[in-house]
């Protein structure tokens, strides 16, 4: 179930090819973003609201500033909207731009070699 499943009016569907408003028209022909590094486990959280009114801001955007008010990761973001990781990526990077969102990126390598951390990973996917 996606976000826009409660929002009929948000999302443009043909009867039997889906979305009509393709990845690529969302982003205005970009696929990547300008500013920020999102990986799929980057977190995201608004930091300023917007109204359904927000002048310049599509559907898709204003999903997501409502989605993360709550810190979310990218991954989680694009299950939830139904849309390509890519796509929510450069999303992502817009609202950045305009300060409706704050990231947290992920430690780097060198941090994860704590045997504390993968035995929660391990204890996390034994509770799935």
């Amino acid at each position: 179930m996606s976000i826009f499943d409660e929002q009929p009016e948000a999302q443009w569907v043909g009867d039997e090819a889906g979305p009509i408003v393709r990845p690529y028209v969302l982003t205005r022909g970009r696929t990547e973003p300008a500013r920020g590094r999102f990986d799929l486990i980057t977190l995201v959280v608004t930091i300023r609201q917007v109204s359904s009114r927000e002048p310049g801001l599509d559907p898709e955007c204003l999903a997501i500033v409502r989605l993360c008010r709550q810190a979310q990761s990218v991954a989680e973001i694009a299950a939830h909207t139904n849309l390509p990781a890519g796509t929510v990526r450069v999303l992502l990077s817009d609202l950045l731009d305009q300060g409706f969102i704050a990231m947290q990126e992920p430690h780097s390598e060198t941090d994860m070699h704590d045997e504390m951390l993968y035995r929660a990973v391990l204890d996390g996917l034994r509770a799935l």
